[in-house]
């Protein structure tokens, strides 16, 4: 069969969403057809996937990147950035994406999204396998692990963050401007750590 340029052009990626499919002029029922021949797979409602693609990227992650990758400005954070960096014990029960406060509503699958101020606010770029999108940075993660999760956990996380080791080297200055920025105190915590 035949494919068009356009579709070709997303066949290139691990995922793509109907909302980009439709910018390149593919229609809802054409992808439903493409779908039914196997050319592309349904991952969830308006996200779909080139079956042929073999990832690089580690199999644990795949599924976090194929959401994040779907939502319009996704950034990886909270429970599942801070379980990328080994900065939590808590288990990825969903994946955490984080949208600009001012994001549309959004459902994915078995994910929880944060909408956020100060969306850009350590927002650097993920590269995993053929896999390109968003995540926070160490020092954003613990910060919001503050705000939105259980002191439990966020002591575990900055506990975890200023251990020193050859691969990580905590930037404390960093993490002081982030917890202004984000108002919030954490100063009393990292006494007490250090």
């Amino acid at each position: 069969m035949r494919v068009s340029s356009a579709l070709n052009k997303l066949l290139k990626r691990p995922s793509f969403t109907s909302r980009e499919a439709s910018a390149l002029g593919i229609s809802a029922s054409l992808l439903a057809y493409y779908a039914k021949i196997g050319m592309i797979e349904r991952v969830s409602h308006g996200v779909y996937r080139n079956p042929k693609i073999e990832s690089s990227a580690p199999f644990e992650w795949q599924d976090l990147l194929e959401t994040a990758q779907s939502i319009p400005e996704g950034t990886i954070c909270l429970i599942s950035a801070l379980s990328y960096y080994g900065l939590t014990q808590e288990i990825q029960r969903q994946y955490w994406i984080a949208i600009p406060h001012e994001g549309g509503l959004i459902k994915r699958p078995k994910t929880k999204i944060i909408r956020t101020r100060n969306f850009k606010l350590g927002r650097v770029p993920l590269k995993l396998g053929e896999y390109k999108t968003f995540i926070y940075d160490k020092e954003r993660c613990v910060v919001d692990a503050f705000k939105k999760l259980s002191k439990e956990s966020a002591m575990y996380s900055l506990k975890s963050y200023l251990k020193r080791t050859d691969e990580h080297k905590p930037d404390l200055s960093k993490f002081a401007r982030y917890a202004r920025e984000l108002r919030v105190d954490v100063q009393p915590y990292i006494e007490a750590l250090t």
